[in-house]
């Protein structure tokens, strides 16, 4: 049977007062330059898309077709950065059939752009938690390491998305027989890829809050976050293709510049919407942590001139 949580735990505060939780959480947001990270992580992610997605394209079309690879990441690249999709993808295809002149000075800077997202990201992080940071830091080399880390379980999680996204399309070409009828299996088919998409960002997202703040995070802080995170995402992003779509000028003021631009203010709305997520998570520990003890004032102490007794009352 539900039942609230006692008067002191810190989701009963919420509960007892959502409007000054949600108050503190903006003006902590603000305070830390929220918006600032969220361009810093938008540029930086900006520079990072391309040779991530290279790296990860090439390392699993020995592995899968490359024809269903691209088509699945134009399909899930639609979530990321909405109406700009196929201009990444045309160009990963290019990159595809010219992989052959890809040396070693080429791959080393593709590995390097491709985690100037994620350093960023934590440093980030860093500033939204920074209570955890006065009290620990994680080692460089953690830190070094983490990018690349992050490059290879998104690589595996793109292959198993693209695996079982192709089973899920083959499932749409089948029918069923019922009651002497044929009944196409198309739309079961799309809805369990938008529930595969879906369940891909809600995971890639609570590892974000899991791993990059410093310290140990509750799963299930990590899980709300990253669930909250997807939801606000979904609305926002169908909003930004909607505003492309019917009354952006975007076109108009920046001409060749547009797909740049385009991306990079889905980028940027992401970080928002990322960071704002990892503030509340923040703003909840604090809630959490005991209230520090009173310190007793302290004593000032003076000399005395010269030829004198010691200062103060005897």
């Amino acid at each position: 049977m539900f039942s609230l949580p006692p008067a002191g735990h810190p989701a009963a505060k919420i509960v007892a007062q959502p409007g000054a939780f949600a108050l503190q959480t903006l003006k902590a947001f603000r305070a830390n330059q929220g918006l600032l990270l969220a361009g810093a992580v938008a540029y930086y992610a900006l520079l990072s898309i391309v040779p991530l997605l290279i790296l990860v394209v090439i390392a699993l079309s020995h592995v899968v077709d490359a024809v269903e690879l691209l088509s699945t990441v134009g399909r899930y690249l639609e979530w990321l950065v909405p109406g700009q999709s196929r201009t990444i993808v045309a160009e990963l295809a290019n990159f595809m059939a010219h992989r052959g002149v890809i040396g070693w000075v080429l791959l080393a800077t593709l590995l390097f752009f491709s985690s100037l997202a994620f350093t960023v990201l934590e440093n980030a992080m860093s500033v939204i938690f920074h209570h955890r940071v006065a009290i620990r830091r994680r080692h460089f080399l953690v830190s070094a390491l983490m990018p690349y880390l992050y490059i290879l379980c998104l690589g595996l999680g793109l292959l198993v998305v693209t695996l079982v996204a192709g089973g899920l399309q083959g499932l749409g070409t089948g029918s069923v027989e019922l009651f002497g009828q044929s009944w196409s299996l198309g739309g079961m088919s799309r809805l369990l890829l938008y529930l595969l998409g879906l369940a891909g960002e809600i995971l890639l997202l609570t590892s974000i809050y899991l791993v990059m703040p410093v310290g140990r995070l509750s799963l299930s802080h990590a899980l709300i976050g990253g669930i909250t995170a997807a939801l606000l995402w979904e609305v926002s992003r169908r909003i930004l293709v909607w505003y492309f779509a019917t009354l952006s000028q975007i076109g108009v003021v920046y001409g060749s510049l547009t797909t740049a631009i385009a991306v990079l203010l889905s980028l940027e709305l992401g970080a928002a919407l990322l960071l704002l997520g990892a503030q509340v998570i923040s703003e909840y520990e604090r809630l959490a942590r005991p209230a520090a003890p009173v310190e007793a004032p302290v004593k000032v102490f003076t000399t005395a001139p010269v030829g004198e007794g010691p200062a103060g009352p005897p």
